[in-house]
């Protein structure tokens, strides 16, 4: 892989559509949504913030215990790469309901048997740099 092939139109095109999918599951809880775009496999790991979640079954149990409501985010400097046409990353801030905390997100994605899918994730909260 050379730097000609990070963000090659295509699959950049497609990774970005695959995150505006998952955005837009977690903010109305569409936990079929969620559980198929992480992909099903033992080794998939998704660290949260009161939680560290190791394989699909973790994650999808997470998923399903969770409210069903209060999802509601914005979204701040995203930044999606993707190197080469097969694995790509997503990294966001986030902020809910004005609070003096930010949220981090970041999620490492791989095209396995066609299909974008969540193969590593992690979510943590800090002081914004206004509360520091």
């Amino acid at each position: 892989m050379t730097r000609d092939d990070i963000n090659l139109p295509g699959p950049l095109a497609e990774i970005t559509a695959a995150f505006n999918r998952y955005e837009a599951a977690l903010i109305g809880n569409d936990v079929e949504v969620l559980d198929e775009l992480f992909l099903i496999d033992a080794r998939t790991i998704r660290y949260g913030i009161a939680e560290n979640l190791y394989g699909h079954a973790e994650i999808a149990e997470f998923r399903a215990s969770r409210p069903a409501t209060g999802h509601e985010r914005r979204l701040d400097r995203t930044v999606i790469t993707s190197y080469g046409s097969d694995f790509a990353t997503a990294m966001t801030l986030f902020h809910r309901g004005g609070g003096d905390r930010i949220g981090r997100q970041s999620q490492t994605w791989a095209r396995i048997d066609g299909n974008w899918r969540i193969v590593a994730a992690h979510v943590s909260v800090i002081p914004t740099p206004e509360a520091v």
